[in-house]
């Protein structure tokens, strides 16, 4: 039988997958004799049975009950009891965090009897209102759906009447009035009174908790973040301790380091007289931890000391929630805190140095992910103008965007945006994943707008108090100056300025790290990325090549840590004014021409192949022969026929036109991504592909001539059957054999159409390697175009669950893996020293590089950008890291 209860002293930080990340340390910090009030929680599989089946299991009644009475027990109150009620918080905690995403319900236990009951209790009748009025907004918007905007409205109305310039502000007369406008506002909605039964609040609340794992907005944060949609969360169930008991009371949020630039110290946020969902909602603009040693000195002390036991305890950045109630410190929650992807990586770099971790441990605790994001330009402040205003830098980076007030116009723009909002909720995400960046006028670095920017490794500036903000209106005022939607400004995460107008961008400093332009030496993030970088680099077994066709782009690859070029398209040497000369070759009527137009090729793709070559002397050179349509490269058939028409209905001669519009009807196809290309081309047109082998071979002969060292490999596409290899393989070979002074070059092919890959074990015998052309694979194997279906399609796949990435971004393993697991073991079995690569785009995605080691592939290659994020990812891999961070 199941068990879904556990008391916080029964678990422990590794039992996450079923107690959650929340209750797992909950229970970690219980076992270090932390300030924790008594407590239990319900597990992820509880959660999982209810969504099976949608009801609570029927052993979780007696369960709850048995743990509840055990929280009662210690602190000598019961819930429900009218003269000294025990009141409870329900918080949800799946596996990972999800800041924002899911459901909180404070305050259980209150109604019209046990309100007065605690506000005797604590003499305090002011708090006791405050506190009922909470329960029932939160109870009513979680557990029945009662628009949020309906309380709002009328806490708005309490304000005014009140004259009150902060929640904080009402006595307990306006809190007792605001409790019945809100009553009258829950029955009128959800049409019945508020329920005075405790304990159907409670499990309501835990209903609500467990329900609300399907939100809309969490199954889209789940998807953005890659986090399983089937973990379900677990619920704590814990004492009720109160922040807004008074100017000695209050609630904060803290980290053991700097989440936005990873400096060692304490930072946190500090909200007197409040709770801690008015920290995270930016409700109140906060103190910093400094105002909290002025106000409690004591309580203070101990905070940084707790905060120092769990940061050795975790071995990482700690996010920690507390609440002082009146002078007494309780700690309700300490997670492995999120953090920018500079902060990540300057972290891990710390802790290496401290002797808490490995530089193993390190790069996993980093990711290609945020490396990327590294790698982005930020603003040139030496042309930005003066700011229009400042804030909280909440998530490092540079963003410019025509202005929105809400999610919806940031989901429906076309181009960038910048959401502006009073502050961010939950709500909100699908426009915070849309927008370039976030600006609120309210809240701080442990707002939900700073949590989840940084989340996401968004821009974002918070509490930028100075404006103004009216969605209704459509405006953002600072001073004089009013900005409507649409206009352009530019905010900048690092500093906090927000500019009018665009600001120009600058390169990024870790890519001139990379380009060796700048030191690491005295930059703590520079440092800190040469170290893990090279360690990656040292640690991986998996190789990182660059796909590159010109001398520039394979020496910046180069510089960037790639280990050879992995795929050269030799098709796009044929572009620009060489265009031509492919015209010459498909205008070809006799041999004699079609060999003038080979020969014309010649030395331009001999010279382009001797640059590459002295651009990766001692690395190796994977030269693909040419692969789309010959079509491709002649005028469109409209734009041909139109200029033909035009020709012929002035009665003028259509010459050369004419000729091409009769090669490009001879050539055209269907679907010409399926037809007259790749290996097909070069069995069909004669010369084609001897041309290019040979101007390989002179190529390299000629840099050895020259003292060089080339190591060119030639590789032919689009292979069906071993017999088609086996003709290309024979002339080329044929072609070598009559090359002077060219080095011994491997012949390989691309695997990239499924009837390859299930016949690997034959192609060996003609393949000298394998380089797996995910692209195509990826279609022919989904029977998607890849050019067709994003906008057709891709969308609504994801909506319904059916996709949880494109399968053209992130491999689909299942699938397309499969096919290239089983083109290893097989071409393997021919030929046991049979080398394998990858040279699609998912070469360089940090998802798909596990897959890649685990299969046992010899490299990937990628654009040259990409090369430092595969080489990070290939280290992670090789230490078992894998994709994903702690922080998730």
């Amino acid at each position: 039988m199941s068990r879904y209860v556990f008391d916080f002293i029964d678990g422990n930080k590794d039992m996450k997958d079923l107690l959650g990340g929340k209750g797992a340390n909950l229970a970690e910090m219980t076992r270090m004799s932390l300030p924790v009030p008594p407590g239990f929680t319900v597990t992820t599989e509880a959660c999982r049975a209810f969504l099976h089946t949608g009801a609570l299991p029927a052993e979780l009644f007696r369960e709850v009950e048995d743990h509840l009475r055990l929280v009662e027990a210690r602190l000598g109150r019961q819930l429900g009891d009218p003269r000294d009620p025990l009141l409870l918080s329900v918080r949800s905690g799946g596996k990972f965090s999800m800041p924002g995403m899911m459901e909180t319900i404070l305050d259980i236990g209150l109604n019209d009897s046990t309100v007065l009951g605690l506000a005797g209790r604590s003499g305090d009748e002011r708090f006791a209102w405050d506190s009922y009025r909470r329960l029932i907004q939160m109870f009513g918007r979680t557990v029945y759906g009662v628009p949020a905007e309906l309380f709002e409205a009328e806490l708005d109305s309490a304000r005014t009447a009140a004259g009150a310039a902060t929640d904080a502000d009402l006595d307990a007369a306006a809190l007792r009035d605001l409790v019945a406008a809100y009553q009258k506002v829950f029955a009128d909605h959800a049409g019945r009174e508020f329920p005075q039964s405790p304990h159907e609040q409670l499990y309501a609340a835990i209903t609500a908790v467990f329900r609300s794992w399907n939100a809309d907005r969490a199954v889209l944060y789940r998807r953005q973040e890659h986090i399983p949609q089937d973990l379900g969360t677990a619920v704590t169930v814990m004492a009720m301790v109160f922040g807004n008991r008074g100017p000695r009371s209050g609630s904060g949020v803290a980290f053991t380091r700097d989440p936005a630039t990873g400096r060692r110290g304490a930072y946190g946020d500090y909200l007197p007289n409040a709770q801690g969902e008015d920290v995270v909602a930016g409700i109140r603009n906060t103190m910093s931890l400094d105002d909290l040693a002025r106000i409690d000195p004591a309580a203070h002390v101990r905070l940084l000391s707790i905060m120092e036991r769990l940061e050795q305890r975790f071995r990482d950045l700690c996010d920690i929630e507390f609440t002082i109630e009146d002078g007494e410190l309780w700690m309700l929650q300490t997670r492995v805190g999120k953090r920018t992807p500079a902060a990540a990586f300057v972290i891990a770099a710390q802790l290496v140095e401290e002797g808490a971790i490995t530089l193993d441990e390190a790069i996993g605790r980093v990711t290609g992910e945020q490396l990327a994001h590294l790698m982005f330009p930020s603003f040139d402040l030496s042309a930005a103008p003066a700011p229009l205003t400042s804030g909280v830098p909440a998530s490092p980076g540079a963003a410019c965007g025509a202005i929105v007030f809400d999610s919806a116009a940031a989901v429906a723009a076309t181009g960038p945006v910048i959401l502006v909002r009073h502050e961010t909720n939950p709500d909100d995400l699908p426009g915070m994943i849309a927008a370039q960046g976030i600006l609120t006028a309210r809240g701080g670095k442990t707002s939900h707008a700073a949590v989840v920017a940084r989340g996401m490794g968004a821009t974002c500036v918070c509490g930028a108090e100075e404006m103004t903000v009216d969605p209704v209106a459509g405006t953002l005022t600072v001073g004089s100056a009013v900005l409507r939607a649409g206009h352009v400004i530019s905010i900048d995460g690092t500093t906090g300025h927000v500019y009018d107008g665009a600001v120009p961008v600058r390169p990024s400093p870790v890519v001139r790290l990379f380009e060796g332009e700048l030191s690491p030496l005295g930059d703590p993030l520079l440092a800190a990325v040469q170290r893990l970088m090279t360690h990656a680099a040292h640690t991986a077994r998996l190789g990182v090549h660059a796909n590159a066709d010109t001398a520039g782009d394979a020496r910046r690859a180069r510089r960037f840590g790639a280990a050879g070029i992995g795929l050269c398209r030799t098709e796009h040497m044929f572009l620009g004014p060489r265009r031509e000369l492919v015209e010459h070759l498909i205008l070809a009527d006799t041999d004699d021409e079609r060999s003038a137009a080979l020969d014309a090729l010649l030395p331009l793709q001999r010279d382009d192949f001797t640059e590459l070559f002295a651009a990766m002397d001692g690395l190796p050179v994977t030269v693909r022969l040419i692969d789309p349509p010959l079509h491709e490269f002649l005028p469109s058939l409209e734009e041909l026929t139109a200029r033909v028409a035009r020709s012929e209905a002035l009665g003028d001669d259509p010459g050369r036109d004419g000729r091409l519009l009769t090669a490009v009807r001879r050539l055209h196809e269907q679907n010409p991504m399926l037809g007259l290309r790749g290996v097909r081309l070069g069995l069909i047109v004669p010369g084609l592909f001897a041309m290019q082998v040979r101007a390989v071979a002179q190529a390299a002969a000629a840099r050895i001539a020259a003292g060089g060292d080339p190591r060119p490999e030639i590789m032919v596409p689009l292979v069906d059957t071993v017999a088609e290899l086996a003709i290309v393989r024979s002339e080329a070979l044929a072609v070598l054999a009559g090359e002077e002074g060219a080095p011994p070059i491997p012949i390989g092919t691309m695997i990239e159409v499924p009837r390859a890959a299930l016949t690997a074990g034959e192609i060996a015998h003609e393949a000298d390697f394998f380089s797996f052309g995910t692209n195509d694979l990826t279609q022919m194997t989904w029977g998607f175009s890849r050019d067709d279906v994003e906008g057709a399609f891709f969308g609504r796949y994801l909506d319904l669950g059916i996709l949880a990435a494109s399968p053209f971004e992130t491999l689909d393993t299942t699938g397309v893996g499969e096919l290239v697991r089983v083109a290893v073991e097989r071409g393997r079995t021919t030929r046991p020293d049979l080398i394998t690569g990858v040279c699609g785009e998912h070469g360089g995605d940090p998802a798909s590089i596990r897959f890649f080691h685990d299969a046992g592939l010899d490299y990937v290659s990628c654009s040259p950008y990409r090369v430092p994020i595969a080489l990070l990812e290939a280290g992670r891999a090789a230490t078992g890291s894998g994709s994903g961070s702690d922080s998730r």
